[in-house]
């Protein structure tokens, strides 16, 4: 793959996910999910606000080597990441309506993981006294980005041994897995590889790629779903209409 072919696949990635960015939106409120589907909702709105509008609109203003790019970028990147991590936290509450018993141990769990990604970040920064702020923002948005990988493959796991009957959450959580799957493998690949120009480029490529997956689980998954769904669990409980189901 040449410099030249890879940079005109990165932008029509880039086009594409913003369309199905505002796709998801559209959907969501033509099929009333911004009241049955609130985080969801939220999070895409987020998603579509910085990464769809607010980066492309710094990123042209300011350019992309400036410092004020590279520090909107970080930033959002950290309240994209934190708003994963409450999307988690709502699948997670969905997935335990009927088992207070698993919830109250997993909301313990949701509790200790931002305090421990924060106490985490905090002592890997003292060993980079120069730009203390900058590599912060870096450190504890990777770390949290990971937590939340662990945090849905936990959740993907509990809904299979749970058999929860909720294809809808199984498709939302498959979708956000992808996105995280990816962003941990290129995280760590990039890591291992040299930092010039061609391998930043490609690994944006395959990033866009991954967002682009659960983009479209995500379209899938609505569509698929009714109006007026059940959601329960095949072991005998009585389900529950899917307008009851607040994130």
């Amino acid at each position: 793959m040449t410099l030249m072919t890879a940079q005109i696949l990165s932008q029509c990635l880039l086009y594409a996910m913003y369309v199905f960015e505002v796709v998801v939106c559209v959907l969501l409120a033509s099929r009333g999910g911004w009241r049955r589907l609130k985080a969801l909702s939220s999070y895409v709105a987020l998603l579509l606000g910085l990464d769809g509008l607010a980066r492309p609109a710094v990123l042209h203003y300011y350019g992309q080597a400036s410092v004020q790019y590279g520090y909107f970028y970080w930033l959002t990147d950290v309240a994209l990441a934190l708003g994963a991590f409450l999307l988690i936290c709502s699948f997670f509450r969905r997935a335990c309506r009927q088992e207070q018993k698993i919830w109250t141990v997993v909301r313990l769990l949701l509790i200790f993981v931002p305090i421990m990604v924060l106490g985490i970040s905090c002592l890997s920064i003292t060993r980079h006294y120069s730009h203390l702020w900058s590599f912060f923002i870096t450190e504890f948005s990777q770390y949290l980005y990971f937590s939340c990988l662990v945090l849905n493959t936990m959740l993907y796991v509990m809904i299979q041994q749970l058999a929860i009957d909720d294809e809808e959450l199984g498709l939302l959580v498959c979708g956000l897995g992808v996105q995280f799957a990816g962003e941990a493998a290129l995280l760590a690949l990039f890591n291992l590889t040299f930092n010039d120009d061609f391998t930043r480029l490609v690994f944006s490529f395959l990033s866009q790629i991954c967002t682009l997956g659960m983009l479209l689980t995500w379209t899938y998954a609505i569509l698929k779903t009714p109006k007026t769904v059940p959601v329960g669990s095949r072991l005998g409980r009585q389900p529950a209409l899917a307008e009851a189901v607040a994130d």
